[in-house]
């Protein structure tokens, strides 16, 4: 078996959590390495990008979280193997990607800068990406994103749901996914309460 390193920040949720996520529900062995955010300057230095999260396999480091998180799911079998479900799964992935990108960008802003920027993507954006995200939560069955079982895909949009919902991003509403699209606000506590992924978070503490 390869062996794996995953590098990250030293906290709960972010671009490596649906990585770590699909190794813990796969069983597979890998060092989960966490650094302070204060040592990230250091830390970048070691990256080919100056970013995380990266993954050595076998002493190769990889770079960009989808792809990573990607690989992590073949290796748990969380990945579709059909060609147009893997598809479907790469969509909600992309699109999700593009939330953490649209905040993301709110970083380092300060006062009326931030709140106005974050609440016009609590006003436009991310209320059309969480309803896109609800509808195909229902077109592909009401219970997950694709291949009618638990996939990255869904692990990703626990994590950014989760985020989003947990009232820490300033002047985006703790209750806007409840708002615009309820039925992931029902997907997500149902995902929470799946048996390894309730184990990780009461293991980690981190629920």
């Amino acid at each position: 078996m390869n062996k794996l390193k995953l590098t990250y920040f030293d906290f709960p949720g972010g671009r490596a959590e649906p990585a770590r996520l699909a190794l813990h529900i796969g069983g597979i062995p890998f060092e989960d390495y966490r650094f302070a955010p204060g040592d990230f300057p250091e830390v970048r230095k070691t990256t080919p990008l100056n970013q995380v999260p990266t993954l050595h396999v076998d002493g190769v480091q990889i770079t960009q979280s989808d792809a990573i998180t990607r690989y992590a799911g073949k290796l748990a079998g969380l990945y579709p193997q059909d060609d147009f479900q893997a598809l479907l799964c790469d969509e909600v992935m992309g699109a999700l990607e593009d939330i953490n990108v649209r905040i993301g960008a709110t970083f380092g802003m300060k006062a009326d800068e931030l709140k106005n920027a974050r609440e016009a993507l609590a006003t436009d954006a991310l209320p059309r990406y969480l309803r896109w995200l609800q509808n195909q939560l229902e077109s592909h069955g009401g219970q997950f994103l694709s291949d009618n079982r638990l996939t990255v895909a869904d692990l990703k949009a626990f994590v950014i749901l989760r985020w989003l919902g947990s009232g820490k991003l300033d002047h985006i509403p703790g209750d806007l996914i409840g708002t615009v699209a309820p039925k992931l606000d029902e997907y997500m506590n149902r995902v929470a309460k799946l048996p390894a992924i309730a184990q990780y978070y009461a293991n980690a503490g981190q629920a």
